[in-house]
């Protein structure tokens, strides 16, 4: 496996760095988390390990922003920091595995060996695009022929479901269900009102609507033919 090690101890560098190399991996060595962050978002590896505590970028900037990207390398911290919060706090950034030093290199080598026997994991859409309406799930930003457009919460998200099944129809039932969590009629308009809404914004301001609405059938999002 090609692994890239960030850690900015050289002694804990060089045993780990060692160890991987002659277990038969490709080990590239940083010791800085603008430099991981960089080979990282560039390169192809099976692994990344990285310390939390870095110069130039932590490590969980660092992870956070190889997952913003949408790098799903798997991800071990290897650090001296082991609370359970700080744990929790490295997973939910991103990281697959935490070990805490002092460590045994035999268990850092068999987590990486499992990592490695993962499937590769499917690259997540970032940004949807419809004509020139292009929406960016990580930035939570949308914009029309690269016009800033202001959204609330809602309303990204009626958007969000709309662009995921453009070119098709779109129920009322279905909007209910994945916007707003009803497994039931409210017998509300909320619907038709955040349609009209989303509308106003994404629409009226432009020469060519792309949100129809299919009578007696519900709504659907979709390019100029």
């Amino acid at each position: 496996m090609r692994i890239l090690l960030v850690e900015d101890d050289d002694s804990t560098a060089n045993f780990v760095a060692r160890g991987l190399t002659e277990a038969g991996n490709v080990c590239d060595r940083l010791g800085d988390g603008q430099d991981g962050l960089f080979h990282a978002t560039r390169e192809d590896y099976d692994v990344i390990i990285a310390d939390r505590m870095l110069p130039g970028l932590d490590g969980l900037a660092m992870i956070r922003a190889i997952r913003a990207a949408g790098n799903r390398t798997p991800v071990i911290f290897l650090t001296a920091v082991g609370g359970v919060d700080d744990r929790v706090e490295g997973l939910e950034a991103g990281a697959d595995d935490y070990l805490v030093k002092p460590f045994a290199f035999s268990e850092l080598l068999a987590r990486v060996n499992a990592l490695g026997r993962r499937p590769p994991v499917q690259q997540v859409q970032t940004v949807l695009k419809v004509a020139d309406l292009e929406l960016d799930l990580v930035r939570r930003a949308a914009t029309r022929g690269g016009q800033q457009i202001e959204l609330l919460p809602k309303e990204f998200t009626l958007l969000e479901v709309l662009m995921r099944n453009a070119g098709r129809v779109v129920t009322r039932t279905m909007l209910l269900e994945r916007v707003w969590d009803f497994h039931f009629d409210p017998q509300t308009s909320v619907v038709e009102t955040h349609i009209s809404r989303l509308r106003a914004k994404i629409d009226k301001p432009f020469p060519v609507a792309l949100l129809h609405t299919i009578k007696n059938a519900g709504y659907s999002l979709r390019a100029p033919r």
